[in-house]
């Protein structure tokens, strides 16, 4: 009798391979599997390694002493010179620092223009400000906080390869220093590591802050935390962010203070932020020589996006950072402080953390 049951039909195993197909495309996908697993482990272990040093260099206690020196900063907003504070502003304020190290306020006076030059009509009440705090609090200093963007990732900015704009900071310099201001700030950003027209500049600035007695002082960026560190980040996104420890240097030698500006840094947890300070304030230290003023800045201000965690980078973790780090490298360095940034966001909490923390 005719077997007329259908005929069980084979798959296409001319086009994909049968069961040897089926065979190698496990092996390409566990092969593929392995590589990306591999890559991985190859960019996070660097990361990882890191993070654990920041994690390490958080532990121990900071030696006896390692607090003010009295020579701390803070920057003040805009508000103090362009109308909007008053006496009773200016009382509230002495009040507040009397319990405090800080002794030279960094007042935003700007920005400048791109061309290097500054708007009178900017700062109406900067003489009222420079006489309030000269009589209501003696003893401090009002430097007259002057920046810019700088045309260094961006088309538009100023452009320190201009001998033009050059000359025009330093006329503005002049400006503010005729208005009474003990001395001047700048914050010039993003500031690429060796930049000779910054360090021209600061030579031309520094030759009429000495002539008139008075601070020339700078916003410093971080110091790279690996050697190199700025090449690799400036070729994978595009910005650079850190300096390198010898031009940090450069720039410490040409300036009667240097305030870095340690924080913005990526770190998720307080602990790694705060050992990420104690390092950068090593790093500063051995840069800066003993006749310059460093001050390392403290996060006096609350924000949640790439770059800073409000919930790692606390003023109690900065200032614990500060002290491990001062105790590590220079324990008795007398030129020393801390910056606040800034007083408009500054919260009870802040202040509290900084008094009990480096105050005492």
């Amino acid at each position: 009798m005719e077997d007329t049951e259908p005929k069980e039909t084979p798959d296409n195993e001319s086009s994909t391979g049968g069961a040897g197909g089926a065979s190698k495309r496990t092996k390409r996908l566990r092969r593929t599997r392995r590589i990306t697993l591999a890559v991985l482990l190859v960019l996070l272990l660097p990361l990882l390694t890191a993070e654990a040093a920041l994690r390490i260099n958080y532990m121990g206690d900071p030696a006896d002493g390692t607090r003010t020196r009295d020579r701390d900063a803070m920057w003040l907003g805009h508000a103090w010179v362009d109308g909007r504070k008053k006496d009773a502003d200016l009382t509230a304020l002495a009040r507040g620092l009397e319990t405090t190290g800080i002794r030279d306020l960094y007042v935003h006076t700007g920005p400048m223009e791109h061309d290097g030059t500054l708007p009178e009509s900017l700062y109406p009440r900067a003489r009222w400000l420079v006489d309030a705090v000269h009589r209501e609090m003696p003893g401090v200093r009002v430097q007259a906080f002057l920046g810019d963007v700088l045309a260094t990732e961006s088309p538009d900015g100023m452009r320190l390869e201009n001998a033009a704009t050059r000359s025009a900071v330093v006329d503005s310099a002049r400006q503010v220093l005729d208005v009474g201001y003990d001395g001047v700030h700048l914050d010039l950003e993003p500031l690429h590591s060796g930049d000779r027209n910054y360090l021209s500049l600061l030579d031309d600035v520094r030759a009429v802050t000495r002539a008139r007695d008075a601070q020339l002082s700078v916003a410093a960026h971080q110091i790279d935390p690996l050697p190199g560190f700025h090449s690799f980040w400036g070729t994978v996104a595009g910005h650079p962010k850190w300096w390198s420890q010898e031009f940090f240097g450069q720039v410490a030698r040409r300036v009667d203070q240097i305030a870095v500006m340690s924080y913005d840094t990526m770190q998720p947890l307080e602990s790694l932020y705060g050992g990420y300070v104690a390092q950068q304030t090593s790093l500063a230290l051995e840069a800066t020589p003993p006749t310059t003023h460093l001050l390392m800045g403290l996060p006096f201000y609350h924000e949640n996006r790439f770059g800073h965690w409000n919930h790692a980078e606390t003023v109690a973790a900065a200032v614990r950072g500060v002290r491990l780090g001062l105790s590590r490298t220079d324990a008795d360095r007398e030129r020393f402080g801390v910056a606040a940034y800034i007083d408009f966001a500054a919260t009870e909490k802040d202040w509290t953390s900084y008094r009990d923390g480096w105050v005492g």
